[in-house]
């Protein structure tokens, strides 16, 4: 069981830690270039990549509802669910790409006035988003072809296409940027370039190590979404978990905002620590969609149990590594985030809220892994609409002098409430 989790934990892990690289990188080249302002462009990439984070926010499900379907039909061994879940996902992802691109203009509108940046950076993160939004349809269809391949145990191809775009990316923008002249533009005219590529990869790696499953697609039947019902079903749940969870995020940032620049830079600092948790959880929670899965669709509740048990035992041991870290050197970590000491200093009044967040969320993000696999996705949704109203009464109940510590404390009650309802949900059914 062990062998079995981290053939899938570490190969996510890898891929999610090169996610960050790519951003540091457009955020290094933006920084660089000649005719303007450097934290001009920079605001602009960081906007403009904001933009697409909100839109592809909600469409997660392309990914997670294709991986948890994938993975029961393969430990059942029905090779034709299999390829149906691979055909629907493909065909809704490129279909909600479509639609992307012709609401483009009311969808800038509305990020926009989410974020609200100056009138400058506007008018770059527009260019920035209308060139962007081409590589919508093998963005999408990318997430859903990865949660398939996660679904069948293979979490190797999806890291090699994550970083073969990544490469991809930064080649491609430094050509476009310095060798075309492009500028500004050249940065998104990479990434999307990229993006098509990597779909172009992935499409020949499904066929080259998939080739009878591609052999049966029939895509008449993919865009006439028959027999998908259950198919729909547990990706609306996911659809509305993640708009519950994009609100629960918009409005924490939004709270910080309101109390100075300094908290809103704290507060990111922090936030940066519990990604990088996440990171590594993901991964956990990742080969729990995958494992869970498969034995919920062989019919071997030992097996399941099992997996789970041996997921938590994982996570537990990640846990604490990150709580001692945080507890022990939470300056160290901030000043390698950043060199301003004001915020450093700064920080380290909320350093105990650090060490609070992995212990916190470990539980939520190990049951978020099981139940994708096993397609409680009904129960996720219920779960982070529990949370959600215990972390806006938590907000409304704390004494104004708590000031940013009662925002982190509502933090924390999310987190937590997440864990324990998902923790009694499957208790209850045992």
């Amino acid at each position: 069981m062990n062998r079995e989790i981290f053939h899938i934990a570490i190969p996510a892990i890898v891929t999610n830690v090169t996610i960050p690289l790519l951003g540091l990188l457009d955020t290094a080249i933006a920084g660089h270039l000649p005719g303007g302002s450097g934290a001009t462009f920079i605001s602009a990439v960081a906007v403009g990549a904001m933009m697409f984070n909100l839109i592809y926010w909600n469409f997660g499900f392309l990914r997670m509802g294709t991986s948890g379907l994938t993975a029961q039909a393969y430990g059942s061994g029905d090779k034709a669910e299999t390829v149906a879940v691979l055909q629907h996902a493909m065909a809704l992802g490129f279909l909600i790409s479509v639609g992307i691109i012709v609401l483009q203009w009311p969808l800038q509108w509305v990020t926009l006035l989410a974020i609200g940046p100056s009138d400058t950076v506007r008018q770059l993160a527009l260019t920035y988003f209308y060139i962007g939004v081409w590589g919508a349809p093998p963005t999408l269809v990318m997430m859903g072809i990865k949660g398939w391949l996660l679904g069948m145990q293979d979490s190797r191809s999806p890291m090699v296409i994550s970083i073969a775009v990544n490469v991809l990316n930064i080649v491609l923008s430094v050509i476009a940027v310095f060798a075309l002249g492009l500028g500004f533009t050249g940065i998104i005219v990479g990434t999307v370039l990229a993006e098509w590529i990597g779909l172009a990869y992935s499409l020949w790696l499904l066929r080259r190590k998939y080739r009878s499953h591609v052999a049966a697609m029939d895509w008449r039947k993919a865009f006439g979404f028959k027999g998908s019902a259950r198919f729909f079903k547990v990706n609306s749940h996911i659809f509305i978990r993640s708009t519950l969870m994009m609100l629960q995020a918009l409005f924490f940032t939004a709270a910080g905002a309101r109390s100075g620049d300094m908290t809103l830079a704290v507060n990111t600092l922090i936030l940066q620590m519990a990604i990088l948790f996440s990171y590594f959880m993901d991964g956990i929670a990742f080969a729990g969609e995958a494992i869970a899965g498969k034995y919920y669709g062989r019919g071997d509740v030992a097996a399941e149990h099992s997996c789970v048990w041996h997921l938590f035992g994982w996570a537990g041991a990640f846990t604490a590594i990150c709580t001692l870290l945080y507890a022990i050197f939470p300056e160290q970590i901030f000043t390698v985030l950043t060199n301003d000491h004001s915020v450093v200093s700064a920080a380290l009044d909320f350093r105990w809220w650090c060490a609070v967040i992995p212990v916190a969320g470990m539980a939520a993000f190990v049951w978020d892994g099981v139940f994708i696999g096993l397609t409680r996705t009904r129960e996720m949704m219920a779960a982070v609409g529990i949370a959600l109203a215990a972390f806006f009464l938590t907000f409304a109940v704390v004494p104004t002098s708590m000031g940013n510590h009662g925002l982190w404390l509502a933090y924390i009650t999310f987190l937590a409430t997440r864990s324990l309802v998902q923790t009694a949900q499957y208790l209850k059914n045992l």
